[in-house]
């Protein structure tokens, strides 16, 4: 670990985000605070690590620290704005001993070097806590003095040794309200219906898992949660469709869009292109759609499926004044964990306990390649018996990260948005 003097870079990758924003008005805040200490000049990839190795890089220095003074009302409006502000990617740099890790890697610290980066900050999921590890590693590998820090964000909530992430309270928020809005507009009906809203989520259940925030708030949840770890069973699907028409004529279900039978098939393939993206992740959506058509046939009765799809990433009419908050410190503190001298390090979220609201959250760092590439699973004490729901503790354990509301700026009745 060492202390260094030059530029500071940092990029946004992977699915945007309502948080995701807040995180870097958090680094060019802290880094501003620094200016001329340790940290010259901050720039901003454009779209990530791509735009880095094309050069395409923006001074932020200039547009947030003018004449020694940081625009913090530019600062504010940024960190409201939903989605990546600096523009994002989906891309894998090459494994260590690669055909063409070499070429990509050498490309990469050229632009560095030329721009005289000492500090990178990269903003992201799991993917793009493996890019870091990557970058960070090779550096390591060839004595290269650059401090490289993952600032995390993924709604999914996936991220290992970590409490939960930045993006997931305001995404959680949205899904509760708007599921909620769903339960109230088909409670109006009283011919039997069924309702089946799919929401994010490959591998973990987080985002469906807050669906059901009612229960534990207003009294009205889905009447069925299914996540993705568990296995699904279209029969016993069937049966609990069965028993919760013959109490009420208007059923809600949530539904992971990464559900899988127990063979590994995803329950919505049928319905799904077999594309992959750069990390071979399927392209997964249909699985409501799938499980409308199945329930049509069974019951005959009036069904509709409802994919929030992208609306639950960046919905900043909504957004969690908990996450932003968490969301701004974490960025602040990720350049200050940089100028002490860390480095192969992502940005850690811990919950702790506070004597007057129960939760208090505490910020630090852990080594990336203990992070990257793993995944947080929801746990056994958070889904029930049956598999069809969620628990109460589960509902706790969200609840703290998405009170309180921050609102955009509105003109002619539209939130305004910080464009560069």
């Amino acid at each position: 670990m060492s202390t260094l003097y030059g530029n500071a870079i940092v990029g946004q990758s992977g699915g945007p985000s309502s948080a995701i924003n807040a995180t870097l008005a958090g680094i060019i805040r802290g880094a501003c605070a620094d200016m001329g200490v340790h940290i010259k000049k901050l720039y901003g990839m454009h779209h990530g690590i791509v735009g880095l190795m094309r050069g395409d890089v923006i001074n932020l220095t200039d547009i947030f620290f003018k004449d020694g003074i940081i625009d913090l009302e530019g600062l504010e409006s940024l960190s409201l704005t939903p989605a990546a502000a600096l523009g994002s990617c989906r891309k894998k740099l090459p494994a260590p001993g690669d055909e063409d890790e070499e070429l990509v890697m050498e490309a990469i610290f050229r632009q560095l070097s030329e721009l005289d980066i000492k500090y990178f900050f990269y903003i992201g999921g799991n993917d793009s806590m493996d890019t870091v590890a990557k970058l960070s590693e090779y550096a390591r590998k060839k004595d290269i003095a650059i401090n490289f820090v993952g600032v995390p964000k993924t709604i999914d909530n996936d991220l290992v040794g970590m409490d939960h992430t930045p993006g997931y309270g305001s995404a959680a928020k949205y899904i509760a309200t708007t599921v909620g809005e769903i339960i109230r507009d088909t409670a109006v009906y009283v011919d039997p219906a069924v309702t089946i809203v799919e929401i994010m989520g490959r591998d973990a259940g987080w985002l469906t898992a807050a669906s059901a925030l009612g229960r534990i708030v207003t009294g009205q949840a889905p009447d069925f949660v299914y996540l993705p770890e568990r296995s699904f069973d279209m029969q016993r699907f069937f049966s609990d469709v069965e028993a919760a028409l013959a109490t009420h004529p208007n059923v809600v279900i949530a539904v992971s869009e990464g559900l899988q039978f127990a063979d590994g098939k995803y329950v919505g393939e049928a319905t799904q292109s077999s594309a992959v993206d750069v990390f071979g992740h399927k392209y997964l959506a249909g699985t409501a759609k799938a499980l409308e058509i199945a329930v049509r046939e069974k019951f005959g009765c009036k069904v509709r499926s409802v994919e929030l799809s992208l609306p639950q990433r960046c919905a900043a009419h909504l957004l969690s004044a908990q996450d932003i908050e968490e969301a701004l410190a974490t960025g602040a503190r990720s350049v200050r964990a940089a100028i002490e001298g860390a480095t192969g390090i992502i940005m850690t979220i811990h919950r702790i306990t506070d004597s007057t609201s129960g939760y208090a959250y505490d910020i630090g760092y852990e080594d990336i390649s203990l992070i990257a590439n793993r995944t947080k699973y929801v746990g056994d004490s958070f889904i029930n018996a049956e598999g069809n729901n969620v628990t109460d503790e589960c509902l706790n354990y969200i609840l703290p990260l998405i009170r309180g509301e921050r609102f955009p700026r509105y003109v002619g009745g539209l939130p305004t948005q910080f464009i560069f």
